[in-house]
């Protein structure tokens, strides 16, 4: 959807919470689809309830071609019983990962079947794409000029084939507001939950998120998963710092405290927690900083300058600077746009899209 669109669709799904029209997320899948990346949005987008148990979103899978097969990578086909009309219907379309992207991948070129398919999008449409599934995009030029990501061993090749595109291989994802892509694989469950998060707050993200037994957010970018030279791994982790750390937001934490719960020294520790978190202990401690404020802005009453207090930056101009740096927007703003409404919906952030992409950056 567009700024102006909201979780709860466009009245073409079923009818959720309050009566309204569920949100419609169309998945294409296409020839070659990772039957891991096009369970995603079902997992997520299907688990997302209100609070009073009504589900938010409809997932319908659609092909490029009428009702039928679909090949997969694996050793089974899937059946798809719906075809590429499906999209003028939908609120999101997402495209997962695919392997057979043929002239799309190789020359950046649209194919016959993709083009006619997604002739059928409507305006305002919010467009969605986990790993590979944003080579689609970019060949339809809806990346142009805009920022992207994908998985990191595609990146370069990405790069190449699309130069108008703003890659970044750092970030598990980037939302630039109605186009959004993620790095691959389990990225897209990262890429889902914010999206959930964006449309109706962090109390439904974080329900789905335990359902599905993963993290809300997850530390650090793809940089902590490419394969690089490092020494052979130690048997000591910075987990219980870790631990510690947020059982104590509120109070003012030193490195060398951390440092002390897994008897290391600071350098030591600095040095084992980047390799682990993918940032440093300071980046992470600011990123978890910024998350309590968030929740605690969304789900309460209190002021700001006692979340301020709560989530451990001390002052309200303390955590205004954090925030506008991360989010690109003034806690009182942040409150304003997420917080709960009567029926249990939320909207989406008005302004500005496209600096929910700081959510899983380093600051």
């Amino acid at each position: 959807m567009t700024e102006n669109g909201s979780g709860s669709g466009s009245g073409n799904g079923s009818r959720g919470a309050g009566d309204r029209p569920r949100h419609r997320v169309a998945v294409l899948a296409l020839d070659g689809v990772l039957p891991f990346e096009l369970g995603i949005p079902q997992r997520i987008f299907g688990r997302a309830r209100s609070p009073e148990g009504a589900p938010l979103y409809e997932v319908i899978t659609c092909s490029v071609r009428p009702p039928g097969p679909v090949r997969t990578d694996a050793d089974f086909d899937i059946l798809v019983e719906n075809g590429p009309e499906a999209i003028a219907t939908a609120d999101t379309v997402l495209i997962p990962s695919s392997y057979q992207l043929g002239e799309v991948y190789e020359s950046g070129r649209l194919t016959d079947e993709l083009g006619a398919a997604l002739a059928h999008l409507r305006p305002g449409t919010r467009l969605v794409a986990i790993c590979t599934g944003g080579y689609v995009l970019a060949a339809a030029g809806f990346l142009d000029g805009r920022p992207a990501s994908t998985h990191w061993s595609s990146a370069a090749h990405f790069q190449r084939t699309f130069p108008r595109i703003k890659v970044d291989a750092d970030v598990l994802f980037i939302d630039d507001g109605d186009v959004l892509t993620s790095a691959g694989v389990a990225a897209g469950i990262d890429l889902c939950l914010h999206i959930v998060r964006s449309d109706h707050g962090s109390a439904i993200a974080n329900d789905v998120a335990r359902h599905t037994v993963v993290p809300p957010h997850r530390d650090g970018g793809q940089a902590q998963y490419i394969k690089r030279p490092v020494p052979e791994a130690q048997l000591a982790t910075t987990t219980k710092a870790r631990a510690w750390a947020l059982a104590r937001l509120h109070e003012p934490i030193q490195l060398r405290d951390m440092a002390e719960q897994e008897s290391m020294s600071v350098r030591t520790f600095t040095r084992r927690f980047r390799e682990e978190a993918g940032i440093s202990p300071g980046q992470w401690l600011v990123l978890q900083r910024v998350e309590r404020a968030r929740y605690l802005l969304e789900a309460t009453d209190l002021s700001v300058d006692q979340i301020a207090k709560d989530a451990g930056f001390g002052t309200a101009q303390s955590m205004r600077q954090h925030l506008q740096a991360a989010l690109g927007v003034a806690p009182t703003v942040y409150r304003r746009t997420f917080r709960a409404i009567p029926d249990g919906g939320r909207p989406r952030p008005q302004a500005p899209g496209a600096e929910m992409a700081a959510t899983l950056r380093p600051v």
